[in-house]
């Protein structure tokens, strides 16, 4: 190595800088055509010349039709951190096994598929669908103006119905509503003609409380003076007819439940200070959080 110049040759390595090469003392065959520079290396026109901010600086080459500074057709290995002050574009595979931590906007305009825990503490903005296969865990609140709205509108406590074909128009619908009261009451109903004994199901013996029962009847044709009698624990009623003339009715019986606890009609506080044991679908409940909709 020349005192006078920076630049020597080692067979057929080239050297510049004076510093301490002794660590690639490796047989000049075995690496051929090897640079070794020790100080800051500038490659096409970098945007900062004169300003050494790393060991290489590449900007874009000086021909205008050439639209890449660095171009890589094999693997690259960096081994520390990587800093991306740009756009960055990936055509091909991505493959992340470590941490992938995001501080900025993201924006995915295509397929995203995730085999594994995605765990987000930061605002995500999604514009994109998104499908769902698996079980979706929140530990926080979910905001959504359009769930927001719904169930506002399940909160008015609409009237429980179902929606059915109709029987007898075709192309038209039937829609039905449900009874409802201050109690968990079930009902039998029927016809009675020639018979004085309208007997219930045999399970009202373990469902319904005999006292809580009631007997609505109706003559049917001409007028009857119609009364009943509760026998048998409950189980049947004994239809008498005041005016002498054979029975021809219809009939509907109520009763309570014994098997459930009484429900408590009017309580105060929210819905979570329901004095009672809890047994009734109440419409927004475990769903909806928000400031005031329970007081």
């Amino acid at each position: 190595m020349s005192a006078s110049s920076s630049i020597s040759y080692i067979g057929d390595k080239q050297v510049i800088g004076y510093l301490d090469t002794s660590f690639l003392n490796i047989s000049d065959k075995l690496l051929p055509g090897t640079l070794v520079a020790n100080g800051p290396c500038y490659f096409g026109m970098p945007m900062a010349i004169g300003v050494a901010r790393a060991t290489v600086m590449i900007g874009p080459p000086v021909a205008a039709s050439l639209p890449a500074s660095l171009e890589v057709t094999g693997i690259a290995n960096i081994f520390g951190s990587f800093n991306v002050f740009a756009i960055s574009t990936f055509q091909g595979l991505t493959t992340k096994l470590g941490t992938t931590i995001k501080n900025a906007l993201s924006l995915k305009n295509g397929i995203d598929v995730k085999n594994a825990v995605n765990i987000s503490n930061a605002v995500g903005l999604d514009n994109a669908n998104r499908n769902t296969n698996g079980i979706l865990h929140v530990a926080g609140v979910i905001k959504c103006a359009w769930l927001d709205a719904k169930i506002a509108a399940a909160m008015a406590s609409p009237p429980k119905g179902f929606d059915m074909h109709h029987p007898t128009k075709p192309g038209w619908r039937l829609t039905h509503i449900c009874i409802e009261g201050p109690e968990a009451a079930v009902y039998y109903r029927g016809k009675l003609e020639g018979g004085n004994m309208i007997e219930l199901p045999d399970y009202w013996r373990g469902l319904v409380d005999a006292e809580t029962i009631s007997v609505q009847l109706t003559p049917i044709g001409v007028w009857q003076e119609l009364s009943y009698e509760l026998s048998d624990w409950g189980t049947k009623i004994k239809v008498l007819n005041n005016s002498g003339s054979a029975i021809n009715c219809s009939y509907v019986v109520f009763g309570e439940r014994k098997d459930v606890d009484k429900i408590v009609v009017e309580y105060e506080g929210k819905i979570e200070d329901y004095p009672g044991r809890d047994q009734r679908s109440i419409v927004g409940y475990h769903y909806d959080y928000r400031e005031g909709v329970n007081g």
